[in-house]
């Protein structure tokens, strides 16, 4: 567990009660089975690191989450027979660099139906992509290649940086370059910038829609945020397959389907900051990119700190408050 950051911990923590109450509150109306692989057993562990007081607590958000959810989502509920298993799996991380960003899965086969759930722990960013000479972020994100002349452009930069890695055998920091929130942050946002709006030129309609479903999840999901006393739920029902009735039973509240983007409006910095792009994109989107180093350390690669500004005025979200 000690190579397992704080806030991966509580991540995972959270994920396990999640599954954990759905599993208690389901198996007395329904069969559950819970795949038993790595992330749930990784997630199991996080969770038993925690004292008995702080599982209750992880216990008791997870249960008002989820009595929400089971209002919403009947097919969680109802199943057509007792071969009809209500399958409860949380999902490797690594299905979140293919723009997956569920946690936890809900499936029941035999009706062709699943759920997944975003499971957060006090924090709302949404993606913590890279950059780097060697990631070709058109290729992955979008399935779009970048040109060469962007490549042309931020390479002399991590090659130096590399250099310098090298040359200190990884021991030279950040710090020691001066400002290079200058020397560095900005030109590679330059050319991140200029390499965006030019795939969108030359792919009109596909560049805004990619991206968001990179970004935000090509599945849709419920994105479910620990907070202190409160608990956080959106719907990204983009696709509409959230919500959906079984038979004759009706969800108790209604959630309307999301419009995705087919445009990319502008590209800019943040007001005042060298650090951080603000993407808009038409039908109300908007995303920051805040670019930073991940180590003290100097490495020729570079984080993105990705968070949703704004979205549609449909965007389903409900805030629960615990006692």
């Amino acid at each position: 567990m000690a190579k397992i950051s704080t806030q991966t911990i509580n991540g995972k923590a959270f994920e396990y009660a999640l599954l954990n109450e759905f599993l208690e509150r389901l198996k007395v109306v329904t069969t559950v089975s819970v795949v038993d692989n790595e992330p749930y057993k990784t997630a199991k562990k996080c969770f038993l690191s925690f004292d008995e007081k702080e599982q209750g607590q992880y216990r008791l958000v997870a249960s008002f989450a989820v009595n929400f959810l089971l209002d919403i989502e009947p097919r969680l509920s109802n199943g057509i027979n007792e071969n009809d298993i209500l399958q409860l799996e949380i999902v490797s991380d690594k299905r979140g660099q293919s723009g997956d960003v569920r946690d936890v899965l809900a499936i029941r086969s035999l009706q062709k139906w699943e759920i997944g759930i975003s499971a957060k722990n006090n924090h709302r960013a949404v993606k913590h992509p890279r950059l780097s000479n060697k990631i070709d972020f058109g290729k992955e994100w979008l399935g779009i290649p970048c040109s060469i002349d962007y490549f042309n452009e931020i390479n002399p930069i991590f090659d130096n940086l590399a250099r310098l890695r090298t040359a200190s055998k990884a021991t030279q920091k950040w710090d020691t370059l001066g400002d290079y929130h200058i020397s560095v942050y900005v030109p590679i946002l330059d050319s991140f910038k200029k390499e965006l709006l030019r795939l969108d030129e030359e792919n009109s309609g596909i560049v805004a829609e990619q991206l968001l479903q990179y970004l935000i999840g090509r599945q849709d999901f419920y994105k479910v945020i620990k907070g202190k006393n409160k608990v956080d739920i959106q719907a990204y029902n983009l696709h509409g397959t959230l919500n959906l009735p079984f038979e004759n039973i009706k969800p108790k509240y209604k959630i309307q389907k999301l419009k995705l983007p087919n445009r990319l409006i502008e590209v800019v910095y943040q007001d005042n900051s060298k650090t951080t792009l603000l993407v808009t994109l038409n039908e109300g989107w908007q995303i920051s990119f805040r670019i930073h180093n991940a180590s003290s350390r100097i490495e020729p690669s570079l984080k993105f700190d990705i968070n949703l500004v704004s979205a549609p005025h449909s965007l389903f979200s409900n805030q629960l408050i615990i006692a």
